[in-house]
């Protein structure tokens, strides 16, 4: 009889997920910057440099912030502008700031 009426008092949440976004928000955003002619020159030499099964680190913007990952490269799209790192993490070329080969 205790734990059926134990049940009424655990908590409600009204608006769910509101908890949740209000978490979200709290997650500081950057900006993406815009990259100078030198440091475009730079990429693309880098970028030259990378073919399949090289090991690579780099670092681009995704979901409003900026990663840095490390892996080997398992695909090249030039078509689709995409690198694929260790076959799980596909990056749009446009969003790399910086390739370390």
């Amino acid at each position: 009889m205790v734990v059926s009426r134990a049940k009424q008092f655990l908590p409600f949440d009204a608006l769910k997920g509101l908890q949740e976004a209000l978490r979200e928000k709290e997650i500081e955003h950057e900006e993406k910057i815009e990259l100078s002619e030198e440091i475009l020159a730079e990429l693309n030499n880098n970028f030259n440099k990378i073919e399949m099964g090289s090991k690579v680190r780099i670092k681009f913007y995704k979901n409003m912030k900026y990663i840095e990952i490390s892996g080997i490269i398992t695909n090249i799209d030039y078509i689709k502008k995409k690198i694929q790192i260790d076959q799980k993490q596909n990056i749009n070329i446009s969003d790399i700031i910086y390739i370390e080969v």
